[in-house]
Order: C-alpha cells, then structure tokens, then sequence
C-alpha cells in the first residue's frame, strides 16, 4: 500500500442510526498530533508499529495487525515508527454509538484491539470503502452495515472470543438456559454460579453474545412470550402477567406499555384472534 487515497461523504438524513462518513487508506509516515474529530473514527494498522495517545490512555504502544477506536471531540494523536505503517480509516457517527458505548464495545479507556483474523477485518473495510465509492442510497447504508460488522468483529477478537469457539458455544448455551428459563425468578449469583463463573463475568459475556445483560434479556423474553399469549389465547390480563411470572398486574401492564408502546389491551385488539 503506497498510495493515499480518501473519500468524504455527508451523511444521509433519513440515516440516523450509523453512517460512515469517510474512508480511506495509505501507507503512514508522519503522526497526527494534538487533533480532534467532530465524529467517531476507527484505524485499522495492517502491518507495522508505532504509538497512540489521549488523555484517557496516555501514550502506549502499538503494534499491527491492530486497530484502535478514535472519540469525537477528544484530543488525540497518533502515528508509526520511522518504518511507517500501512493503515485504513472510517469516520462514522449516528446514535447507534450511544449503544456501541453503552454495552463497551468501544470504550476510551481500552482503544486498542489487537486482531487475530486480520483478513476478515480487511475485508471489511474494503468493502466499505467500495460501499462509498458507489455514493449512492444504497451504497451509504451498505457502508454502515460494514462499519457495524467492524465493530462487532473488533469487538469479539478484543474478548478472545473468535480464538474461543468452545467458550461461544458454551455461552449460547447459557443463553439458551435462560430464555427456557425466562418466566422463572433469576437469582443472577446462583446462576452465575451455576455455571461456574462471577455474576459480572456472566454479565458481560452475555451482553456481548446477546447484547443484552441477563435480567433485561429476561425481561424482553417474557415480554414477547406476553405478546404471544395476547395475540392467540383469551387469557385475562392478570392471568397473562402471572403467566410470565409477574404476579403484579398493574406493573405489567406499566412495562409492557414503555416496552410497546401500547397497553396489554390494545396490543390485544391490534392483533384479533383468526
């Protein structure tokens, strides 16, 4: 990779959830320093080594294949050692890196994955590279949809689990336990116990297979198994809520109408028995 090469794109406004709104790639020479980026942004380093620095980190060392997430509005900087280093970039935004966030697949404080499957990551971003090169409707959203599968594929080589194929199934495994589970009471230690882990351990393995910790994924299971019941049997409300093991009626119908929108009731008579 010799030659430098960048695309910058406005963003769609119906694209509210994530949009790239830039790429590129180049074989890196000189470092940026004491910069900052109105939007998110993501560096993929191929091959070669060199330094990365923000507040949050200090200045730490780095080593390709690897790739670090970049925070809006943070001073930062960045750049190879004297052989350089070939590198890629999106620039991205939108509310979806309010969950990115949230559940810490992308975290200021641990910026640096290290990649053990460097060709499935540059795949990634040639394609949305592509995807932006096209600059039409379709190749934007294309392009978001690539800059998400990054972030998930960063996000599994930070936690080991693409080098641990045993331990993945193991946890869909556990996920599956509790969605069987679900109109049960959770006792979240028991359950973490149970499978021979800590509670935050369990916790943050299954918010990263499922993106949703335990007791939340519990709740939407019971809240769907609700729906069906609605939808297909004439149950009373308060039947239905102890069903799915809420004996409260009235804290039932209170979650199910910030869930859906809509109470048990009118959920009911939007989809009438056939």
């Amino acid at each position: 990779m010799r030659d430098a090469e960048a695309i910058y794109r406005t963003p769609l406004g119906a694209a509210g959830g994530l949009a790239v709104t830039g790429s590129g790639r180049q074989h890196a020479r000189r470092a940026v320093t004491d910069r900052k980026l109105p939007s998110f942004a993501v560096v993929l380093v191929e091959r070669g080594q060199g330094w990365l620095e923000t507040a949050a980190t200090g200045r730490m060392s780095l080593t390709g294949p690897a790739l670090f997430w970049l925070f809006p509005n943070r001073v930062h900087s960045y750049g190879p050692d004297e052989g350089g280093w070939d590198e890629r970039w999106a620039l991205f935004e939108g509310s979806f890196t309010r969950d990115f966030v949230r559940l810490r697949i992308m975290t200021e404080r641990h910026p640096v994955v290290a990649l053990h499957h460097l060709d499935e990551v540059m795949r990634l971003f040639g394609k949305l590279h592509a995807d932006l090169l096209d600059d039409t409707n379709l190749g934007q959203a294309s392009a978001a949809l690539m800059l998400h599968r990054i972030v998930i594929s960063a996000a599994r080589q930070a936690s080991g689990a693409a080098d641990r194929r045993q331990e993945r199934l193991d946890m869909a495994d556990i996920v599956e336990t509790l969605r069987r589970r679900a109109m049960q009471p959770l006792d979240l230690a028991a359950f973490a116990a149970e499978h021979g882990m800590s509670p935050a351990t369990l916790r943050r393995r299954f918010t990263l297979e499922t993106g949703l910790p335990p007791k939340a994924f519990q709740l939407r299971a019971r809240m769907d198994h609700a729906k069906q019941l609605l939808a297909t049997t004439d149950e009373k409300i308060e039947t239905v809520a102890a069903m799915i093991g809420l004996d409260d009626p009235f804290y039932f119908s209170r979650v199910f109408h910030e869930r859906e929108g809509c109470s048990p009731r009118e959920f009911r008579a939007r989809y009438p028995r056939v």
